[in-house]
This record gives structure tokens, sequence and C-alpha cells, in this order.
């Protein structure tokens, strides 16, 4: 095997095939551990407009090529802001201009606007080892080179934030709320393992919900028309208007979602007297549900735990799939069986003296990550013992 890796970046996914890029992003067989780093779906990203020129998320991917065989990529973007990250570093910013420095633009291995851990250094299979290697190393180049105050590479995979400390990249901890299915049967089987006040209560949730006088559809593939989407653009407006101030994806994302990445989704519509009212979208990946937006342009109790949380898990369970990650915060999930877990990101900063103190506060802060989910997995709905 050649031991001659040429890193180049590209800014748009448009210059290299799909077959080529996905050959890295999802070597397995089947459907993708994780569809966020497809070609097809970072491509639907940036042909909509919702990543480039405009957007503070400019595409500068890196690919690494042995023997002009691409064996490694990473999903990169230089950054004019930290918006739509989920791994907020607002604090670090502030610091570093009050000294004196510029923290944008900085580098950013992600997915935008995607809190969902997933390989960040996307390899050839039998190139692991090597691919990472320049992955990693080929992104620290790059921010040096350009002279950008920092490099971050969010919600990467444990094993990857192991792989990052070896190249003197700092590790930061984060927490979010998932679900794992512990070979349920059924829902009924889920619910006996919760103590009894818990499952009281989630029967009292799942009663009320469907007392919104609708009627609730799962639906994935050819069962998602132009209708549905249209109708959930609606809800996703609304739901980013209030929570972002402006929507990070376009209208256009979702009719090419429509023809692209319709087998990769999953969703959860709620109608009534013949309207689509709410809903919520997942993305379908090897063994989880990838839970990412909920919007309504109703409101009804206990709508948006059934719709969001309890369908998720009807659809885990009926098909299998190990775990359903309900996206970023919200300590109300741990109640309905979405137990604290870390996530890891790893860092890196330009300026010696400012990386130093970034390396002191992720150390307190990693401590506090953990005691934080240990006290709350304390506080977990499942029956002791």
């Amino acid at each position: 095997m050649s031991k001659e890796i040429e890193i180049c970046v590209l800014s748009t996914l448009a210059d290299i095939s799909a077959q080529v890029w996905d050959a890295c992003a999802c070597p397995e067989d089947g459907r993708p551990i994780a569809p966020f780093t497809t070609h097809r779906f970072l491509s639907a990203l940036e042909v909509s407009g919702s990543v480039g020129t405009g957007t503070g998320w400019m595409p500068r991917h890196i690919t690494a090529f042995a023997d002009d065989q691409l064996i490694a990529a990473a999903p990169a973007y230089t950054k004019s802001h930290s918006q739509g990250e989920y791994v907020f570093d607002h604090s670090w910013a502030d610091a570093y201009t009050r000294a004196g420095g510029q923290y944008y633009p900085k580098l950013q291995l992600t997915v935008p606007f995607t809190p969902a851990t997933g390989r960040r250094f996307l390899t050839r299979a039998g190139y692991e080892e090597i691919g990472q290697s320049a992955l990693a190393q080929g992104a620290v180049q790059l921010a040096a080179e350009n002279q950008l105050s920092s490099l971050h590479i969010t919600f990467c995979t444990a094993e990857e934030a192991e792989i990052g400390k070896r190249f003197g990249l700092m590790h930061r901890l984060g927490q979010q709320f998932h679900w794992v299915n512990d070979g349920y049967a059924n829902f009924d089987a889920f619910m006996a393992s919760l103590s009894s006040r818990k499952r009281k209560n989630l029967r009292r949730e799942r009663a009320q919900a469907q007392d919104f006088g609708g009627s609730i559809h799962t639906l994935t593939g050819d069962q998602i028309t132009a209708d549905h989407l249209a109708a959930f653009w609606h809800f996703y407006q609304d739901t980013g208007a209030r929570k972002w101030g402006t929507p990070y994806l376009t209208r256009e994302f979702f009719d090419i979602a429509l023809d692209t990445l319709r087998y990769d989704m999953l969703l959860v519509m709620a109608e009534r007297d013949g309207n689509w009212v709410a809903g919520a979208l997942n993305f379908i990946g090897a063994d989880t549900l990838f839970g990412r937006y909920w919007g309504c342009i109703e409101d009804h109790p206990a709508l948006h735990f059934e719709v969001c949380y309890y369908r998720a898990i009807d659809y885990a369970i009926a098909h299998g799939i190990g775990r359903v990650e309900a996206g970023a915060q919200g300590g109300h999930k741990l109640a309905r069986g979405y137990m604290p877990v870390t996530t890891h990101s790893l860092h890196w900063i330009n300026d010696k003296g400012f990386r130093n103190a970034v390396a002191e506060f992720l150390e307190q802060e990693r401590a506090a990550v953990d005691e934080d989910i240990e006290v709350m997995t304390s506080y977990g709905p499942f029956k002791r013992g």
C-alpha cells in the first residue's frame, strides 16, 4: 500500500462523484450507519443553498488520495459564526476577540445543523488507520496554513475522539438523551421496564395525545409525498423562527430530499379534519433512528411527546433498531425513557496561550459533564435493580 498521501480540498461536492465519496462515507453494505455524511445528504445542503455563500457555512471538504484513489474524506466548512453547531463556543469567541484576536473564520468538521454522533473521518475499507491519520493532520494543517483561529470536529465518535487526542487535539464532552432498545418485543414490554409511577405517566400522555381529534401517520420511502413535505415545511418554519430566528434549511432542501432522501427519512405526521397539524422528521440509520425536527400549527396536550418520542420508539422496536437519538438538549426526555449519554468533539486552537486556557476549561467541563450524567441517570424512569 502506498504511503504517499495527497490532500485536496473541495469547495463543492459536485467535484466528486457520489460513488467515490460514498465508498468512504458508507463502505458498509446496505443502509448507512448514518445518512448525514452521504453524498446525497451533503449535496442536498449545498444545492439547496442551505450552506454556501451568505450562510456562514462555506464547504471546504478535505479529501485524501493514494495512488489516485480516494481513501478518506471529511465534510468540512469554514465558518464565519457559531450558529447551527450545537457544541457551543460563543464564550471562546468572545474571549478571543476581547484578547485582540479574530476568532472567525474557523474550520469545522461536522454535518451542518445536525447534532448527531457519527464518523467525521470517513475512510475506505482497509484504509482506516492511514486515512484517519491523514485527515486529522490535514485538518490541522489546513487551519494553520490559512491562519484560521481554530479547528472543531463536532459530534465525532468516541473512537475518533481517542484518535484525535493522539494527534494533540483537545477533547470535549457533551451530553444528549438517547433511548436504547433492550430487545423489547413491543411498546408494552418497554413500559414494563419502567417504575410504576413513570409507567402511569406515559400511559396518560399517550392517551391524552390520542384525544387531539385526529390520526397519526408514520411514513417513509414512497409513502412520503410532496404534500407531506410542504406541510412539514410550515411546521419547520414555525419552530425555526422561534428557536433560531431564521430556519437553517431552505424550502428547496425539502424538495431535493423528496427525490434523493425519502428512503432515509421517517416522517410522523398528525392529521386533523383533513389538515396536517403537526409532524416530526427523523432519519434512519443502520441501527439508529435520528430525531431531527418537530413543528406544529396547532397546540394539543402531549402531542409533541407522542409524535417525537413515543412513535420513534414504536418504529425502532418494530424494525429492530437499537437506538433512538432524540437530538440536542431536553431534560424532559429523561422521564420518557431517553437516558443521558456522552457526546464527543475535538478542538485545536492556533494561539498557544489561548489553547492552554481552553484545555484547562475543558478538563473542568469534562468532570462536570460526567457528574451531571451520573446524577441524571440516578433519576431515570426505569425500575431499580
